[in-house]
This record gives structure tokens, C-alpha cells and sequence, in this order.
């Protein structure tokens, strides 16, 4: 890390502020991550990528800056990647996931809103943040209200989510893309086009595709990867090079039917299948998913955006108008089942089907502490897992540490629960 401070200092970080955060960072990633005793060997390449994303990731992206690259921040999977990449602008959702950070935030906002706010322009005003010197402009989304009022406090640029699903809401959400896809082109001063824009779709669901195969292992009798694992791999999605991380899951892929062929399973005793819902876990948090799975029982999917959510859906390939594959992009993202949405029926009915696709004996809802929107739907979804015989527990939490012991008691409860 020491070949990487002057890059910070001229970055204007905070250099003590961030020894701290990276000491945080690692240790928690020791504890959770790398107190599993029967790891791939290949997922020694995605805790290389956790662990430079503030270093060797940022020197990518100050080289690809040298060279003319645009780069704009995201908080959510509702920013179209496909079009960002077509106009040579590179996405990267910006830091969060730390609990670190969070009282760094409580000179600007309320400490009685989501901690994903609060931990992400926490560490941008700590100066622990190194993306927040790199990014041209930062876009947020609808989908809270807290959210809304933290672009209209910053001055940020904001794409509109509807919250219904009508035929109204869809052309509202394809004109919101149009929109956006003027935002990248004027920063680039590149123009999109229908070959380039083929070019990412397809990149972009090659990315998808592989996230997609590995889950697909999750299904069987006795996993060769972890659930914890899994969430690593589809947090380091969202920050590596696109194409180092296509080549990374390759291998990884390669490695896991090789356990399979051999018998070979991530848990060392075969425990209850769980599905793991609610709010997202950026790069950083897997408090719930190490508790759960500590606790004897298998996280074989995860209902969240930075789960199922984020990789379930590729675009059409076989369009060759500018236009249509616009309207495919929008219809793609238009399908993401956020509780932001009111009704979102189509939320349950997905997660009733990952309960019969992965043989899921409980749901563990995950749920972000003030995150309104998943905790009221998350007495919806209990009620459709009653009706089908499956138990459920709602976990609310935050970033820090401090309630460790109390989730550890319940989810223990719980998976006794499950053994009856």
C-alpha cells in the first residue's frame, strides 16, 4: 500500500483517516471471508480486487482519466451501464458498505436515515474516498425518498424511477434513459451508436452471464462456493475492470465444476438452504451473510441489488436499430423489482420462485436500518412465505459491529427453528 500515498496525497485524502479505513476494512474481511476453511483457490483473485479497489483500481482509473476516460459515480443498479460504457464513460458505484465512516456524515444529514447515505458521503467527507476526486459528476435515482432529498441537497444530476408500472411509467423510464444517455455523450463528447452501443450490451451481459453460471452452483446438493463467497464476487462486479473481471470469473467457474466433478463442497456439513432478501450489501458488508452462515446454515441466493437483482436480467442481443436496443436497455433496468415500486407483485413471485428453483427451506430478510421501503414490503413477503409453508426472520441493521451478539442469538433461534 505504501507505492500507492502519493497517489492519495494527490488525490487529497486523508491519509491517517484512511490507514484507518483500510486497517477496518481488512481486518473485518479477515474475519469473515478468510475464516472459511474450504475456499476456492481462485477467489484469492476477488480479495486481491477488494482489497486494491482503493489502490490498484484507482490507478487504472487515473491512467484511463490521463487518457482522455470519463468516469461518473452511481448509487444504484438503476443507472445503465451499457449506455455509460457506449459513450467511453466509465460507471463505479462510489464507497460505501463501512461503518466506519458513518458519523463523518452526521455534519451534513440527519443520523436517522439509511446508512448507505450516511457511510458513502461519510467517507467522502473524511477524504477516505478516492473515487469522489476521480468522478466527473455523480447520478442518483428515486427509488427513497432520502435518497431524492440527498441529490436535491448535494445538486446532483438524478434519473426519475417511477414507482408504478404502467405503459405512463414505462415511457416516463425510457425518456429518463434517453436522457441519461445525453448526460454521458456531452461528457465524452462521444455518440453513441448502434454498433457500439451492440458492442457493451454484449459485454455487459457477458459480465451478467458469468455472475449468473455461479449462481447456478448454488443450486446443488452441496455448493462448492459459499454464500458469502457469492456476495464477494458480485460486490467486486461492480468495481473491477469489466474485462479482468469476465477473465476472473472464467477461472472460477472453471475451478468450481472441478469441485463438483470431485465432490467437493464449500460447507463442511450440509446445513439448511436459506435465501437471503432485503436490502443490498455493498463492497465491505457481509455482516448478516457471515453470521447466517456461521451459524450452520447455506446462503444459496441473494434476493438483493447486489444479488440476483443486479445480474438476473440480460438485454436483447438481436436488434441492430439504435432505437430498439434503447427501448431494450430501458424494458432490461424497467424489470428490476425494487420495493420502490408500489404494488410489486412481481418482487414476490420472484422470490417465490428462487425458494422452488433453489430449494430454499427459509428467508433471512436483510434489512438496512431506516430503509423504509424494503422494511414495510418485508411484512408483505412474510405474509406470501406463510401462505407456502416457509419460515422467515427480518434482520434490521446497520454497518457497525455493535449488534453482532444480538443478530447471532436470533439467527441461531432461527436455524433450530429450521432443524424442527
Amino acid at each position: 500500500m505504501d507505492n500507492f500515498r502519493k497517489m492519495w496525497t494527490e488525490l487529497g485524502m486523508d491519509l491517517e483517516l484512511h490507514d484507518q479505513l483500510i486497517q477496518d476494512m481488512s481486518s473485518l474481511h479477515k474475519k469473515t471471508h478468510l475464516s472459511q476453511q474450504n475456499r476456492p483457490k481462485t477467489m484469492d483473485r476477488f480479495d486481491r480486487s477488494f482489497h486494491s479497489s482503493h489502490s490498484g483500481r484507482v490507478a487504472e482509473i487515473l491512467e484511463f482519466r490521463k487518457n482522455g476516460g470519463k468516469m461518473i459515480g452511481t448509487f444504484c443498479i438503476f443507472v445503465p451501464d451499457e449506455i455509460a460504457l457506449a459513450a467511453g464513460v466509465l460507471p463505479l458505484p462510489l464507497c460505501g458498505g463501512s461503518g466506519w465512516a458513518v458519523s463523518y456524515a452526521d455534519k451534513l444529514f440527519p443520523r436517522d436515515i439509511c446508512p448507505l447515505i450516511r457511510s458513502t458521503f461519510g467517507m467522502a467527507l473524511s477524504k477516505t474516498c478516492p473515487y469522489a476526486s476521480l468522478e466527473d459528476f455523480a447520478v442518483g435515482e428515486t427509488t427513497c425518498d432520502a435518497k431524492k432529498k440527498t441529490w436535491d441537497l448535494l445538486g446532483m444530476k438524478v434519473m426519475e424511477v417511477p414507482q408504478r408500472r404502467n405503459e405512463a411509467d414505462r415511457n416516463l423510464w425510457l425518456e429518463e434513459v434517453y436522457r441519461f444517455k445525453g448526460m454521458v455523450e456531452e461528457l465524452s463528447g462521444i455518440t453513441v451508436t448502434a454498433d457500439g452501443l451492440l458492442e457493451t450490451i454484449k459485454l455487459v451481459n457477458q459480465k451478467r452471464s458469468a455472475l449468473q453460471q455461479i449462481d447456478e452452483f448454488r443450486k446443488l446438493d452441496a455448493p462448492p462456493i459459499s454464500g458469502l463467497d457469492a456476495l464477494l464476487v458480485a460486490q467486486v462486479s461492480m468495481n473491477q475492470d469489466i474485462h479482468a473481471f469476465i477473465k476472473d470469473t472464467q477461472a472460477l467457474i472453471e475451478e468450481l465444476q472441478e469441485r463438483v466433478d470431485k465432490g467437493i463442497s464449500a460447507y463442511s456439513e450440509q446445513g439448511k438452504k436459506i435465501l437471503l432478501a432485503g436490502s443490498p450489501s455493498p463492497m465491505g458488508y457481509a455482516k448478516v451473510h457471515h453470521i447466517v452462515e456461521n451459524s450452520g446454515l447455506q446462503i444459496v441466493a441473494d434476493e438483493s441489488c447486489t444479488g440476483l437483482r443486479y445480474f438476473r436480467d440480460l438485454v436483447n442481443e438481436d436488434l441492430n436499430d439504435l432505437d430498439e436496443m434503447m427501448k431494450a436497455v430501458a424494458d432490461r433496468y424497467f424489470g428490476i423489482d425494487c420495493a420502490c415500486f408500489s404494488p410489486n407483485s412481481e418482487r414476490i413471485e420472484n422470490i417465490q420462485k428462487l425458494i422452488k428453483d433453489y430449494n430454499v427451506k427459509g428467508v433471512v430478510q436483510s434489512i438496512l436500518q431506516y430503509c423504509h421501503t424494503y422494511n414495510v414490503e418485508a411484512k408483505i413477503v412474510e405474509k406470501s412465505l406463510k401462505k407456502i409453508g416457509i419460515p422467515s426472520i427480518k434482520i434490521v441493521t446497520d454497518y457497525s459491529q455493535e449488534d453482532i451478539g444480538q443478530i447471532r442469538t436470533r439467527i441461531e433461534a432461527f436455524a433450530e427453528l429450521l432443524m424442527d
